[in-house]
């Protein structure tokens, strides 16, 4: 089975150690995920959003990490705005179990964040890509009955 390909989003100024854990796990063999990319500070600013854009659009899901500050990252809110117009599949991970960890503007309400263990997050993947593939049946089904 191929591995799931993901871009991770999360708050540049406090998470960054974050990141790093979760492309460590991903390298596991086991851990069902490849980390294709993830936010970066190095791009300027008339570059950034279409290139995120476009990574965003290549995975296929997005991780959020989420930590004591999510809440107030710009960049974490852009690209989960990007991820929602892309409708790129994506879920929020609770980053720091210590702590209590907020969500990113743009979240919805109605969305958990999920704890980070290896057998939670490689679940919420699987769930993700399932949920990603009956939403792009059901829009193919929907489109053809109303070409009829």
């Amino acid at each position: 089975m191929s591995k799931v390909h993901v871009f991770v989003s999360f708050d540049l100024e406090h998470d960054e150690d974050l990141y790093e854990l979760l492309v460590a796990q991903s390298r596991t063999p086991s851990s069902g995920f490849a980390v294709l990319g993830g936010s970066k500070r190095s791009i300027p600013a008339y570059l950034a959003t279409e290139s995120v854009r476009r990574r965003i659009r290549e995975a296929d899901q997005v991780i959020v990490l989420c930590g004591e500050h999510t809440e107030a990252s710009a960049c974490v809110r852009a690209e989960l705005l990007i991820a929602q117009e892309e409708r790129t599949p994506y879920f929020l991970l609770w980053g720091r179990r210590d702590s209590m960890c907020t969500k990113p503007h743009g979240a919805k309400t109605a969305e958990g964040m999920y704890s980070w263990t290896r057998q939670i997050l490689q679940e919420q993947i699987t769930f993700t890509s399932r949920k990603a593939a009956a939403d792009a049946a059901a829009a193919s089904l929907c489109k053809a009955h109303a070409k009829r």
